[in-house]
């Protein structure tokens, strides 16, 4: 059996349809986990325990089966522990000692499965892990070993560790809205009450994420304030009361929607700061204040990544160690030469070409580059302007919590941005904005973000 390589985004059910799969039909199988073995060691000696049946408990002093470190141990060890164990299923079925191996009743194949394989290329040396995981097919050439392999991202992203043999992709795609209100209305007491529920606030929150663990903890929340205009939760929704629910619920949508993908702007606090000290008034945040001059509701977090990839398509990417510092806002401090009038003609020039030309493209790489420095600045900003007063209180918040790749697709969902094919060397997709300079600078404002001061054309 040729290795599999299961891909697709977050919260789409890989890990649990796999899993489901092998124990429905009951076949023998080795789950591993890149997040829980966090390191070579960890992932080694958790797949050789779970073949030797060892269970780590006090009376072995919580020790492995079997202390692995270096790949060519573990390659010995695995082929010592999958051939017991095939003899095991191929003659004898049944129980193997007092511990019975997972699903080895059934089938004369045992299958070893690496989840979270994304996490891997963060660890150390993991150019050499994972093309030494790719090739134990190969190395071990055993048939009556499978191997399976569960990512977040696509196998463009491990196009260089694969060897000539390369994984049978099966890909995962995300749920669709109908996907979600089935998942969501299972074991719901109040059917009626619920399915209005989602009627209200599955569209919005379908365009910014469609993970359903996140969608879970912020619907659970929303569903008590969606029922506190009735005394009875039991009761049949009708028109009137949906009408009456939906106005008094409609002013907590916005903030929800802001809270998934939270990215704090204290530029803006700092103004809302500024205000209410001078009204003398006490000082009211709100995640939708902002998005009243827009047409349509973005999180503060899509702003940032669709300003990050109107500069990203507008900026000459030669520019960005001259725009962005090691802090990630432009440098104030570094005296500037006063420029030639040659230099400003070249530049004229060049502004011009660049002009016609229109939005270029751009690799993920550079968009999440840009995206880790603009949404840096406002935290610099703060600091700047209200010194250790408030970082206190916004270190916890300022954290980057989105998950940026649900984002841009639903950016490229919206034709904010398009993919703009694959580069033939770098072998990855490349993007541009479609973002006018007019909407880009609204956006902005909206997060009182200076796009100016990183537009290359000024």
């Amino acid at each position: 059996m040729l290795p599999l390589f299961v891909y697709g985004g977050m919260s789409v059910g890989k890990t649990s349809v796999i899993l489901q799969i092998f124990r429905h039909l009951n076949r023998p199988f080795v789950y591993s986990s890149c997040r829980t073995c966090y390191s070579l060691r960890t992932l080694f000696e958790c797949i050789l325990n779970q073949l030797l049946l060892h269970q780590k408990d006090a009376d072995n002093g919580y020790l492995s089966a079997k202390r692995c470190e270096k790949p060519s141990d573990f390659v010995n060890f695995l082929r010592e522990a999958l051939v017991k164990v095939v003899k095991t299923l191929q003659g004898n079925p049944g129980k193997l000692g007092t511990k019975k191996l997972t699903g080895q009743e059934h089938g004369h194949m045992i299958y070893l499965i690496f989840d979270n394989l994304e996490l891997v290329r963060d660890w150390d040396k993991s150019s050499s892990i994972l093309p030494f995981l790719f090739n134990l097919h190969e190395v071990l050439n055993m048939n009556e070993v499978g191997f399976l392999f569960i990512s977040n991202t696509s196998p463009d992203a491990y196009y260089s560790n694969m060897g000539y043999l390369e994984p049978i992709p099966v890909y995962f795609s995300e749920y669709t809205e109908d996907d979600l209100r089935k998942i969501f209305m299972r074991n719901q007491t109040n059917q009626e009450m619920y399915s209005s529920f989602l009627s209200v606030v599955l569209g919005p929150f379908y365009r910014i994420t469609r993970q359903v663990n996140e969608l879970s903890l912020t619907f659970s929340s929303l569903y008590k304030t969606y029922c506190e205009a009735s005394d009875d939760l039991n009761n049949v929704p009708n028109e009137s009361s949906k009408r009456t629910r939906f106005s008094h619920f409609q002013p907590h949508i916005a903030p929800a929607l802001n809270q998934i993908f939270k990215i704090s702007s204290p530029l803006s606090e700092v103004n809302n700061l500024k205000e209410a000290k001078r009204k003398g008034g006490s000082m009211k945040f709100s995640g939708c204040d902002s998005s009243e001059h827009l047409d349509f509701h973005m999180s503060t977090s899509a702003k940032y990544l669709l300003l990050s990839a109107f500069l990203a398509s507008r900026n000459p990417a030669t520019l960005d160690a001259s725009l962005f510092d090691s802090t990630g806002g432009t440098s104030s401090r570094k005296k500037r030469k006063r420029p030639s009038e040659k230099s400003i003609e070249q530049k004229e020039i060049s502004e011009q070409e660049l002009l016609m030309k229109g939005p270029g493209t751009f690799p993920l790489e550079r968009l999440l580059a840009i995206f880790q420095c603009i949404t840096s600045v406002a935290e610099i900003s703060l600091e700047d302007e209200q010194g250790n007063v408030l970082m206190e209180s916004q270190n916890e918040d300022s954290e980057l919590m989105s998950d940026v790749l649900l984002q841009l697709s639903s950016l490229c969902n919206a034709n904010f941005v398009v993919k703009g094919g694959s580069c033939p060397l770098e072998g990855s997709t490349r993007y541009r904005s479609t973002v006018s300079e007019d909407m880009a600078l609204k956006v902005a404002r909206s997060i009182k973000f200076p796009l100016s001061k990183y537009m290359y054309r000024r």
